[in-house]
């Protein structure tokens, strides 16, 4: 595989795992791999608008759309982890206890903004808040951004006060990168969001055994325990 180049189209929400996998996978092959990072209806548009890979990471939803299409390899479709959603908060917030879901909203109710994205978590952050019936309480003070990485840019870069939503794994990768955020806590059990992801070689790839090998990798045992130390289980 020495001399080929492969492209991975991912979810941003897995990217510290994705990227180190392909760093791995890079080494020991000889095989580049590039990587670009999108939201989940990002990327579904732009598999749909032709855009060429030779591996996806996705959630399921958008899989099975880019499968109707014809677009993967089924047999090499195979689980790569979920991950959880968590409470952002400026680095220098007060430490708050998140025990419940009356918690929570106390915690949103007293925010000066609560941020959320465009991508599959803030569709569920928007769908939380009409839930708990705070959506038009907290009109004036939400803030809709378009990446997971924008919602903690915008906390960071706010007074104590802002509470984001977003992707723990997401929250982990700005942190690393120096931004001024902490992990308050996960959402609680009762109301939790799970998002799954899956990795794939596609059929249209030019390189379809190393496409096939680098979407085993992924998704190998061995990957498992690399994308739990980036929050993906």
């Amino acid at each position: 595989m020495s001399g080929m180049e492969l492209r991975i189209l991912s979810a941003g929400a897995v990217k510290r795992g994705v990227s180190r996998i392909a760093a791995d996978f890079e080494r020991a092959t000889g095989t580049r791999v590039s990587v670009q990072f999108s939201t989940a209806p990002e990327l579904r548009k732009r598999v749909a608008g032709g855009e060429a890979a030779d591996v996806i990471v996705a959630p399921p939803a958008v899989m099975d759309d880019i499968a109707r299409e014809g677009k993967l390899i089924a047999d090499t479709r195979a689980f790569l982890g979920r991950s959880r959603m968590g409470i952002v908060v400026h680095a220098e917030a007060p430490s708050t206890e998140v025990r419940d879901t009356a918690t929570f909203t106390r915690i949103l109710e007293g925010a000066t903004a609560v941020v959320y994205n465009r991508a599959s978590s803030g569709v569920y952050a928007a769908k939380l808040l009409e839930k708990l019936g705070l959506a038009e309480k907290l009109k004036s003070r939400t803030v809709v951004v378009d990446t997971g990485g924008a919602v903690m840019e915008y906390v960071g870069g706010h007074a104590p006060g802002v509470v984001g939503l977003a992707q723990i794994s997401e929250v982990m990768v700005l942190i690393d990168k120096g931004c001024a955020v902490r992990l308050a806590a996960p959402l609680p059990d009762e109301i939790q969001n799970v998002t799954s992801y899956e990795a794939a070689a596609t059929s249209g790839s030019a390189a379809q055994d190393a496409a096939r090998a680098l979407a085993r990798a992924l998704t190998s045992s061995e990957a498992k325990a690399i994308f739990a130390a980036t929050g993906i289980s």
